[in-house]
């Protein structure tokens, strides 16, 4: 097979010198899906090394402890024998006068096949895990198969991946050999090759060329329901409309996006979604979705990652900026890294007309109505900086609700300040001007650098009160600023396992409703001891049958409230699955549903600022 370079603009690779650390992937040699993995080190400087696997890495904000993955470890001087170590932790290893410490040889294990049992380790979010099947698919999140050594992760990389000749890589690294059973490539340091996904398997790719930025869309369909080709028009309209919305933010030449479907018969994963690089993402959605259910999800969340590009990818604090693999800290302000982003995300689509108006304010009552349940009074800063803390992890879901809100609120707040002559994307502008890639923030400064590049000291008034402090942001009084109101409607009672029943989602190998972790239960469910893990595969003895799944709602709408119920579930216990009933009197629960809508008669200057808001033009 021919090799297919993608154009990537001027990089030019620079020269592989004794001084870089060669670590080979082997993707030819995997018995029982393991991958084995050959690290090569210069000289040591010291006799004593610590050598790691991340604990965390940039954009998951949980505690995942790669080094768990990996088994038969090997550390041999440059005489090929053996040196004794100490396992510290699951990511730490310690050498005692390792001063001729050659290279290190190990096996790595995949996640994904790890995912479903959560009773030693919480799951690897898919999108940030890494997946083995000889001669199907290799997700390689570098960071799950490449370690470093203590004051050696600025050494360059020369990473090199030996694969099938009829394998393709899909990634933003530029291939630097011939052969068509290695691929070879450069990476300036340890944080580069976390920052540097791939993904081989048979090809199938698209390439296309966004306002002067080289973009490749490589996608793995186990059944070949899907091919690249399939999400060319919807991911090239989607591309155009966000390097416009960026303009002169967004300097990528290159881009690679890295679709996994995950299908019925491989690993049983469950975190849907993406994770964000600078010139790259991966993203996990499962092959059942129809396609334009799949288009509508690039559009949100690959465009979400795209949008990482500039905060804090490119824009960010010391936490991030010198990120501590092994003992992580973080920042204050996912309010703006991720909350900003989601709603840039968002405001793209309505300022490029991809949605309309008022699909746009549904979203944003979405967000209100998700944003309730969690603790509404916990300072943002707090809960971001202690996010990997087992007394703040639960609310991390909030930064992409609230977070949101809180952005959005920070935009009309900027314009009124401004007379719709400043937004919210305009002092992101202006902030990464001021910053950027290799010049970090302050943690504990970013408002007062915030007010220097807006010149308006009144956000500083906002951020102590709705970001820093625990105050309960007024959506209602930001919203009426731009001619918009909150409707409240009560909603019948009703009977459902958790309290948003629209966050339900479906396991399809065992037939069975599945809920996030973070959704919150209904008062039923925690009457009768549901487990939020908990799969629900029938009640009242009736099976959940996809194909007809409007008759198991219809049945769920006939109960009432004190009538006796059987919830039919499995249950992990340990290595084993265990079918359980759980019996229990009805709760049915009442919700105010609040919606957002234009205001019929809005005020000039409402009216003018709401032009402002929606369209971003001054």
């Amino acid at each position: 097979m021919k090799k297919t370079a993608l154009s990537l603009g001027i990089l030019t690779a620079f020269m592989v010198n004794a001084q870089s650390i060669k670590t080979t992937i082997d993707l030819v040699q995997v018995k029982d899906d393991k991958v084995p993995v050959t690290m090569e080190f210069p000289k040591m400087k010291s006799g004593d090394v610590k050598f790691h696997f991340p604990k965390t890495v940039p954009g998951t904000y949980s505690v995942d402890d790669y080094g768990r993955f990996v088994e038969g470890i090997r550390f041999m001087d440059n005489k090929g024998k053996e040196i004794p170590f100490t396992k510290v932790n699951d990511n730490t290893y310690a050498l005692k006068n390792a001063q001729n410490l050659s290279k290190v040889t190990y096996l790595v294990n995949d996640s994904f096949d790890d995912e479903m049992d959560e009773s030693r380790h919480k799951a690897v979010f898919s999108p940030s895990g890494t997946d083995i099947e000889a001669g199907k698919v290799y997700l390689i999140n570098t960071h799950g198969f490449i370690g470093y050594i203590d004051n050696m992760q600025d050494v360059p990389y020369q990473l090199i991946i030996q694969k099938p000749n009829d394998f393709y890589g899909t990634t933003a690294l530029v291939d630097q050999d011939k052969s068509e059973s290695t691929d070879t490539y450069t990476l300036a340091n340890y944080a580069k090759v976390t920052d540097s996904p791939l993904m081989y398997t048979k090809p199938d790719y698209i390439t296309f060329n966004a306002g002067g930025m080289d973009l490749v869309l490589g996608v793995y369909s186990p059944t070949g329901k899907y091919k690249a080709a399939d999400f060319k028009e919807n991911l090239e309209k989607m591309v155009v409309a966000q390097k416009k919305f960026l303009g002169d933010m967004n300097t990528n030449k290159k881009y690679a996006i890295m679709l996994y479907l995950a299908g019925a018969q491989g690993p049983q994963i469950k975190g849907f979604g993406a994770l964000e690089h600078h010139e790259s993402t991966s993203v996990v959605l499962p092959e059942m979705m129809p396609k334009e259910a799949i288009d509508k999800t690039l559009t949100d969340v690959v465009s979400h990652e795209f949008f990482h590009t500039v905060n804090p990818l490119k824009t960010h604090s010391e936490e991030i900026h010198y990120f501590d693999y092994a003992d992580p800290k973080m920042s204050q302000h996912l309010w703006m890294y991720e909350g900003g982003t989601e709603y840039f995300a968002n405001l793209f689509q309505i300022q490029e007309g991809l949605i309309t108006r008022d699909e746009f304010l549904q979203r944003m009552s979405e967000k209100i109505a998700n944003s309730k349940n969690y603790n509404d009074t916990m300072p943002f800063t707090v809960m971001s900086k202690n996010v990997l803390k087992d007394e703040y992890k639960d609310q991390y879901r909030n930064v992409y609700e609230k977070g949101t809100l809180l952005a959005m609120c920070l935009d009309i707040e900027l314009r009124k300040l401004s007379n719709g002559e400043m937004g919210y994307r305009d002092m992101i502008r202006k902030l990464s001007q001021r910053f950027g890639e290799n010049k970090p923030f302050k943690d504990d400064q970013l408002i007062d650098e915030l007010v220097t590049v807006t010149g308006y000291p009144q956000i500083k008034d906002f951020y102590g009160k709705y970001i820093a402090g625990s105050q309960p942001t007024p959506y209602a009084q930001y919203l009426d600023m731009v001619g918009v109101e909150i409707k409240k409607q009560e909603t019948p009672p009703i009977f459902w396992f958790i309290r948003d029943p629209q966050q339900t989602g479906y396991d399809e190998k065992d037939n069975a409703f599945v809920f996030d972790e973070s959704s919150a239960q209904s008062a039923f469910a925690k009457s009768i001891g549901l487990k939020i893990t908990d799969k629900i595969v029938a009640l009242d003895g009736k099976t959940i049958n996809v194909q007809d799944i409007q008759s198991f709602i219809a049945y769920s709408r006939t109960i009432k409230e004190g009538q006796n119920v059987t919830v039919t579930v499995l249950r992990k216990n340990g290595d084993k699955t265990d079918k359980m009933d759980l019996k229990g009197k009805a709760v049915l629960d009442k919700m105010t549903v609040e919606t957002l809508a234009f205001k019929a008669n809005p005020t000039p200057a409402e009216k003018k600022l709401q032009e402002q808001w929606l369209t971003g033009k001054k």
